[in-house]
């Protein structure tokens, strides 16, 4: 038996305009019905398969009608024969691809934790902290190998920790009511609408007509803007997600550099990575560029007994600062270049684009206006009482309720929410494991291994610098490492004959620097890395890389320095 196919060319619409014989259109008598069987012919077009079957079970019938597709094939459909399935065969659909975790790095996050979980606890260590770390580690090996999106993997660690009875579940889902992941989050609702309303293309467009000749150049200017504004916002999270991450994207965009089509590399990747790298040297650089610099400045009070104020942070960390924002954009360029790296013609073309743009647009206006409301807010908002989360939920709410940005849209920023998820679950079991007592362990464990070596206390200082910095892997605070291990290292350094003042700036340094290691260390991390231009193992290496860079510069253009000013 035989079915009939239709392949049809390029044509106008069958329905429309195709004249089909009146012969096809009408209905067999029902004496021809009684005698048709049903057929199993499957017709591939027009839904003609009630129609045709009467044709095929009788010959001269079909014969007679040949000549009614004469005006089909004359419009481009030809008629083809296809050999039928007989038998009751049916036709066995395409295997749907797996949609589930990637097996592999599945087995490998279990297997870390199981390991670890088995593994008999240390003394001075509870049993709850040492699960929590098993977790905790098992949590960060899939948010490295990715056997899922990050959010879902952060998920699964909370649903172990609490399936374990390790944490209750108000203890895993804590973090969700702190305000930094919610900080980070709203800098992507922000995002939205820099880029719906044309105000980040347009501020784009200026700087690329002022620096945009080279991508060195616009990289640079980018990076001294953003340590500009570093001492007047005091949380980089704000000033990253806030600022500079709508802006930089705009940026990519205009330059033809987009997530997910191939082009990342010609200008985004290397862009992102500089400028997260950077904010944790601007960070470092100011007592009031970071929200937990203070807190440093607090510790080494209660410690020492000696105060950091403003100006001493910023004389002892400029010079170190500003080598460090020079090497660093310029290494990553280096070793990380952007595949376009000089547009002569970029500066002309922007002013022809901003040409046409013309003047700014109503909704341009109000996200000017709600941009300049919200960074006066994160500026001056502790003298009113006003945090920086208050300030971005305010400056989100005057973009909603003038339509400027909706709802429908924030729910479909996908990667705000996922980020608020294991950014959150990481901060949550972060915390505990200090409230259960590892990290007051292991900062016994390391002071007590370090002053039993017997060195100078330079050699000394240097271990506990590489121990203090590195352990940061476990934090996804700053504020929390800080509270966790500062005064414990300060206290040793200080007894192994480091100048304590010097020890105690040193550390508060590097308390930021840290933040550069991973895609959670710091309140700029999730931002920069949400936006999807470098991927996590990319982003790790060189963030191990550029630590190894800043550790040379701080300590060893930074040493001569506060040599200089009398610090040690």
């Amino acid at each position: 038996m035989a079915s009939l196919a239709f392949t049809a060319a390029p044509l106008p619409s069958l329905r429309s305009r195709t004249a089909v014989s009146k012969s096809l259109l009408l209905k067999p008598s029902p004496r021809l019905q009684a005698q048709t069987r049903p057929s199993p012919l499957r017709t591939a077009a027009l839904g003609f398969n009630k129609t045709l079957s009467p044709l095929i079970a009788f010959p001269k019938l079909a014969d007679s009608a040949a000549c009614d597709f004469a005006p089909l094939r004359s419009r481009g459909l030809t008629v083809k024969a296809a050999a039928a399935t007989t038998g009751g065969g049916s036709i066995t659909p395409a295997k749907q691809p797996w949609q589930g975790a990637a097996m592999k790095p599945l087995i490998a996050s279990i297997a870390t934790g199981v390991i670890l979980w088995f593994v008999p606890t240390p003394a001075g260590v509870t049993k709850n902290a040492w699960q929590l770390l098993a977790i905790f580690l098992a949590t960060i090996v899939g948010i490295i190998t990715q056997p899922l999106p990050l959010g879902a993997v952060a998920l699964l660690g909370l649903g172990a920790s609490v399936l374990t009875k390790t944490l209750t579940f108000a203890a895993a889902f804590s973090a969700f009511g702190d305000p930094i992941p919610w900080l980070i989050s709203l800098a992507f609702f922000f995002a939205r609408g820099f880029i719906k309303t044309g105000l980040g293309n347009r501020i784009a467009y200026q700087f690329v007509s002022l620096f945009g000749s080279s991508s060195l150049g616009l990289g640079y200017s980018l990076v001294f803007s953003e340590a500009l504004l570093a001492p007047a916002i005091p949380s980089v999270s704000a000033r990253a997600g806030g600022i500079f991450l709508p802006l930089v994207k705009s940026l990519c965009v205009a330059c033809g550099s987009n997530v997910g089509d191939g082009t990342e590399g010609k200008l985004g990747s290397w862009l992102m990575l500089t400028c997260f790298q950077t904010s944790v040297i601007s960070s470092a650089m100011f007592l009031t560029a970071m929200a937990a610099n203070p807190l440093s400045a607090n510790l080494t009070f209660n410690t020492i007994k000696k105060t950091i104020g403003w100006t001493d942070w910023a004389t002892a960390a400029i010079v170190p600062g500003i080598v460090s924002l020079i090497v660093v954009p310029l290494l990553l360029y280096l070793i990380y270049p952007p595949s376009v790296k000089s547009s002569p013609d970029a500066p002309k073309l922007a002013k022809e684009r901003l040409e046409k743009m013309g003047p700014m647009t109503k909704n341009e206006t109000i996200m000017a206006g709600t941009l300049f409301l919200t960074v006066g807010l994160w500026i001056f908002g502790g003298m009113i009482g006003v945090d920086a989360v208050t300030a971005a939920i305010l400056g989100l709410s005057v973009l909603l309720v003038t339509g400027v940005v909706t709802w429908k849209e924030c729910l479909a920023e996908s990667v705000a929410w996922d980020t608020l998820t294991w950014f959150a679950a990481l901060i949550a079991m972060a915390g505990y494991l200090n409230k259960y007592g590892l990290i007051s362990w292991f900062s016994e464990t390391v002071v007590k291994f370090v002053g039993g070596l017997g060195l100078g206390w330079q050699p000394a200082f240097g271990i506990l610098v590489l121990l203090y910095f590195y352990s940061h892997y476990f934090f996804a605070s700053g504020a929390a490492h800080i509270g966790a291990m500062f005064t414990a290292f300060l206290s040793v350094a200080s007894a192994l004959g480091t100048p304590p003042y010097f020890a105690a700036m040193v550390l508060s340094f590097l308390s930021n620097l840290m933040g550069g290691l991973t895609h959670y260390g710091i309140g700029s991390a999730p931002v920069f890395y949400g936006a999807g231009y470098v991927p996590l193992a990319q982003w790790w290496g060189y963030g191990f890389l550029m630590s190894v860079v800043n550790i040379i510069i701080w300590l060893g253009v930074g040493g001569v320095w506060w040599k200089f000013i009398g610090l040690w």
